[in-house]
């Protein structure tokens, strides 16, 4: 049944308004303050509150106010009972939250069609937010499945920490990194363009396509190969407007060489810490994949010398707004690495953390993904 809150000092009013609420077969609570009304408000949960804009201890505006302050009690429809008239008056009601207005004397009729409206507009918001509590699970459910399949962190010869974060919508953001051969360590992080189910359900696939090596007659030792058959796998059409940027790396641990190549993807940083911290990235040309189905990517070498540190990731990590309502950007994440291997050598829990401390929301707007891949 629904619960209907009056709340008002004058018993002849609360008695006219009760009686007619309950013939329409509503449940009906009655207080006699704002105070009292509050409280009531916060023990029922009522679809509708009928308040009185005029009353003792809290007037209407203020239990309007505090009333949709609250998470819980925000979608609850509030009618404001006055017998102000001005335009400024029903302004200031307007502001306080209240979204409809009874005036004094009250036509019961008028009264009747009020609160069939509001209660409409009620049902109608608790579906959305049932829908919505839908659809976040659900993504949940799809991040909890994307970081599952996600590598285990490696620890010998190569030391390789990660980490994943989704923001509020699922995004695209996906990485791996396994041997190939006993010599031969496969490193790649990709970002698909948008948000949500349609950006994840492509990057996974790619990232199984590349694990089984679904691509035939490629070396997936060399980068350029790999980043050309995606690039044909997944062009850009009407039906799948979508593009995606890589990073692509083979290390071979023999000769301490890593083979690489990118594809519109921030470049990777190499950091060698003697005898101070020195930022090498390591990017090729290349547009995003999807975009020109013959584009020609290339590979590039790159000595590995003892001991160092690469860092792979996607552009949520740096493209986050600070304090001083500035981007951080990738030049000042790649400063914020610098500063912190000149205090030592930092864990992936650290820079996040740091990262973190540099935002100026609590969280992340943006999927995140970071590799740590220490040559020691």
């Amino acid at each position: 049944m629904v619960q209907i809150l009056i709340v008002d000092d004058d018993p002849i009013t609360q008695l006219l308004l009760r009686r007619t609420l309950e013939k329409q077969g509503y449940q009906v609570t009655v207080a006699s303050n704002g105070q009292e009304g509050l409280s009531r408000a916060q023990q029922i949960r009522p679809a509708l509150v009928i308040c009185d804009w005029m009353m003792p201890i809290l007037d209407g505006i203020d239990v309007c106010q505090q009333l949709k302050s609250n998470p819980q009690l925000s979608t609850t429809f509030f009618i404001l009972l006055t017998s102000r008239s001005d335009l400024e008056d029903r302004i200031a009601g307007l502001n306080a939250g209240a979204d409809e207005f009874l005036t004094k004397p009250i036509d019961m009729s008028e009264l009747r069609a009020r609160v069939r409206a509001g209660l409409r507009l009620y049902h109608l918001n608790q579906d959305l937010q049932e829908q919505q509590q839908m659809l976040e699970a659900e993504l949940a459910e799809a991040a909890q499945y994307v970081r599952s399949i996600l590598p285990e962190p490696l620890q010998s010869p190569i030391q390789i920490q990660s980490r994943f974060i989704p923001s509020r919508q699922l995004g695209g953001d996906c990485f791996d990194y396994y041997w190939l051969s006993s010599d031969t360590l496969i490193l790649y992080l990709l970002d698909v363009s948008g948000h949500g189910l349609g950006a994840a359900l492509p990057s996974v696939s790619i990232l199984n396509m590349l694990r089984s090596q679904a691509f035939p007659g490629i070396n997936y030792q060399h980068p350029h190969e790999v980043l050309h058959a995606l690039n044909q796998q997944f062009a850009m059409s009407p039906e799948n407007p979508k593009y995606l940027t890589i990073w692509y790396g083979v290390y071979h641990h023999s000769r301490q060489e890593l083979v690489y190549a990118s594809a519109g993807h921030p470049p990777a940083l190499l950091v060698s810490d003697a005898p101070e911290p020195v930022l090498q990235p390591l990017k090729t040309p290349g547009l995003p994949l999807g975009m020109f189905p013959d584009f020609a990517y290339q590979s590039q070498r790159c000595k590995i010398a003892s001991p160092q540190t690469l860092y792979i990731f996607s552009d949520g990590i740096y493209e986050i707004l600070q304090a001083n309502h500035e981007l951080l950007g990738l030049e000042g994440f790649a400063h914020l690495l610098q500063r912190l291997h000149l205090q030592g050598s930092p864990t992936v829990e650290t820079i996040l953390e740091q990262v973190q401390g540099c935002c100026k929301r609590q969280r992340f707007t943006d999927d995140l993904a970071l590799m740590q891949i220490v040559f020691p």
